[in-house]
């Protein structure tokens, strides 16, 4: 608190990571940060108040949602500007993720306040991990748009891309979302995962065309997350991986095989993990990297 006419030292944004299912989730961090808030802004305060109220929390809400985020920021720069310390939370996960908080964020970054991560469970990142995809370099596009010439303009930009590429979907689009991944992306190796940490979690792993037979037929509900193969050489025979980005792809590989070289990894160390991390040959991994290295060598007899 601070007395009548000293000036107010800032306050502190928090940025408090909420289960996405499983309660045991939520960390210690988290309910010390939220009993000891100044103001709780909530994408929906009923359904924090019901978080706050098992946790014994008897805290001040505040609605913080995508409909009036940008109304909300200057309140609160001005509760941060008079000392209060507010703790921004999410319906589950992370504040910023597909979820309120980045343009309040900006603001007090803008404003010279101090901003804290409370880390916490973060869907996508439960899910990537649990794919069987490579997990090293990855792209999270989050929700694509609803309009079908949007989505698709989105997914023709990532279609190129040589990392793995994560996207929250919701049930009643997920069949046609699929269905433009298959035309653009080609049928690489996908990953559908609904309601992760909760009783009935459930990862699907196939190909792109069997996750959409597998969403025709069962109708999935919940919270999804779609993962998707990079383009690669595994999935360069597809109609969605462009020709010549498996060169570059290869080109990369073997610069990654160099690096791991001059840490101290042999050879055949360093080519397996990096083919094994991008989905690739392994041996086509070796002929190159041993062409660039004798190629090299040649190079330095001759200067």
């Amino acid at each position: 608190m601070t007395r009548y006419g000293e000036a107010a030292e800032k306050g502190t944004l928090y940025l408090v990571a909420t289960p996405i299912g499983n309660m045991d989730d939520i960390t210690d961090r988290a309910r010390a940060v939220l009993a000891e808030a100044d103001i709780v802004a909530a994408e929906d305060t009923r359904h924090t108040g019901l978080l706050l109220h098992r946790l014994g929390i008897d805290a001040r809400l505040l609605s913080c949602h995508e409909h009036n985020e940008a109304a909300r920021v200057e309140q609160i720069i001005a509760m941060l500007g008079r000392g209060e310390d507010v703790a921004v939370v999410s319906d589950a996960g992370m504040p910023g993720i597909s979820d309120p908080g980045e343009i309040i964020v900006a603001a007090a970054v803008e404003g010279g306040f101090k901003v804290v991560p409370v880390p916490g469970p973060t869907a996508f990142v439960a899910a990537l991990t649990a794919s069987g995809l490579p997990t090293s370099r990855f792209f999270f596009q989050g929700f694509l748009p609803r309009k079908v010439g949007d989505r698709r303009k989105v997914l023709e930009e990532l279609s190129s891309l040589p990392v793995t590429l994560i996207f929250y979907e919701a049930p009643h689009r997920l069949e046609r979302m699929l269905e433009d991944v298959a035309d653009i992306l080609g049928d690489r190796r996908c990953v559908v995962a609904r309601e992760l940490t909760k009783k009935f979690e459930d990862i699907q792993r196939g190909t792109v065309g069997e996750m959409l037979e597998w969403v025709r037929e069962r109708k999935p509900k919940g919270e999804i997350v779609v993962i998707v193969e990079g383009c690669s050489q595994r999935s360069a025979a597809t109609e969605g991986c462009p020709e010549g980005n498996a060169e570059d792809e290869l080109e990369m590989a073997v610069a990654e095989v160099a690096q791991l070289v001059g840490e101290g990894f042999t050879m055949r160390d360093a080519v397996s993990k990096v083919a094994e991390e991008r989905g690739i040959s392994r041996r086509e991994v070796y002929a190159r990297a041993h062409e660039e290295r004798d190629g090299g060598r040649k190079k330095q007899k001759g200067t």
